[in-house]
């Protein structure tokens, strides 16, 4: 298997508390890997570790063949894996194609920042991708605290996209979306990998909508690893039945 994202024996402590303890697992190129577990079972901490938000007490993250342990964001940005957050993290004074504008920048790689809109070619042209692969072209000009929250959500992924990562990182995309919004947006991360062949990580409260779109699950308990393998397998296994899911099994 080819994977592009690799953890090894990955923890970290806050004072006493043990957030995360030697969890390792890998996760497969062109895949949707998905990271499921309990309140407090250490799925942030463990996500904030893989994207650099906080530096790992012990093990190694390992992307596309490389070491990144303890990078910070922007370096993790420029070698290739993006995120998105729990809570939207838009520009919301802003119209959407600003906010895409912002993000698509990156790849400037250091020039143009203080160009006109129309002399930034590269961020224009991933600017107008964004728009038409996202159906955005009837809110370019929308604030984008005017969107409704499943489309804010929608923004919120693209532009987490504008840097074209070779890998996703998708914190609760569909928290507190509708049941149509949290259709749509399944369909969306599942084309993400299956037609462009980007690498998805993502933490999910939704297991029916986790055990329907990943490749691959990984369990988490009390900071540590319960288990992981495809959605049957998870959803079979009887100790993640007794610490997980529960009444979610039952109706299975």
């Amino acid at each position: 298997m080819d994977a592009v994202l690799s953890l090894r024996g990955l923890g970290i402590n806050f004072g006493n508390l043990r957030a995360v303890h030697d969890v390792s697992f890998e996760a497969q190129r062109g895949k949707i890997t998905a990271v499921i577990g309990p309140n407090g079972a250490g799925k942030s901490s463990l996500f904030n570790l893989v994207s650099g938000a906080i530096t790992p007490s012990a093990g190694q993250v390992f992307f596309d063949g490389r070491e990144v342990t303890g990078n910070p964001p922007d370096k993790m940005l420029r070698a290739g894996l993006s995120r998105s957050f729990q809570i939207t993290n838009l520009f919301f004074e802003l119209p959407v194609h600003e906010n895409l504008r912002l993000a698509a920048h990156f790849l400037e790689q250091g020039n143009g920042w203080l160009r006109p809109v129309s002399a930034s070619r590269l961020a224009e042209q991933r600017v107008q991708e964004l728009i038409d692969q996202f159906g955005l072209q009837d809110k370019v000009d929308e604030l984008a605290g005017y969107l409704s929250h499943g489309e804010q959500r929608r923004l919120e992924i693209a532009v987490s996209l504008a840097s074209r990562p070779r890998m996703l990182l998708l914190d609760e995309p569909t928290q507190g979306m509708s049941h149509a919004d949290t259709q749509e947006t399944e369909a969306l991360i599942r084309s993400l990998a299956t037609e462009h062949g980007l690498s998805i990580l993502l933490v999910e409260h939704d297991v029916d909508l986790v055990m329907n779109l990943s490749d691959h699950v990984v369990v988490m308990h009390q900071g540590q690893k319960l288990a992981e393998g495809t959605p049957a397998k998870v959803r079979a296994n009887p100790q993640v039945q007794e610490a997980y899911f529960g009444k979610h099994q039952e109706k299975a």
